[in-house]
């Protein structure tokens, strides 16, 4: 099992895409922080982020995530998540994070999200 996070960041159009691959936890997650802040920072209105290849999430990575969401919305701009495998959706489920996120079963659908507001 991976113990590292990786984080790839992908255009499509304007929106950018990160994907996540490996474990998010209190080691790893502020790499996913950094990436985001910057983002944010630049100015992005929509972030999609892909959870197709994360293995493993914890309280620390959702805590990322929730930051992420709260600085968006004071910009009118939203995190759209896609592709959570069921483990991780249980996660969300669980936490009650389901309600905080739009959460796309494809980057595509995530995508049409994220251009339609």
């Amino acid at each position: 099992m991976s113990t590292i996070l990786q984080v790839e960041e992908q255009r499509q159009g304007n929106i950018p895409v990160l994907l996540l691959r490996g474990r998010m936890d209190s080691t790893t997650s502020p790499e996913a922080e950094g990436q985001l802040n910057r983002l944010i920072g630049e100015g992005a209105q929509h972030i999609v982020i892909d959870f197709s290849d994360l293995e493993y999430i914890s309280s620390a990575g959702l805590r990322v995530l929730l930051a992420a969401q709260k600085r968006m919305k004071q910009t009118g701009g939203t995190v759209l998540l896609a592709a959570l495998r069921p483990e991780i959706r249980k996660v969300f489920d669980i936490a009650g994070f389901n309600r905080l996120f739009s959460i796309s079963p494809s980057i595509e659908e995530a995508l049409g999200t994220g251009q339609g507001r």
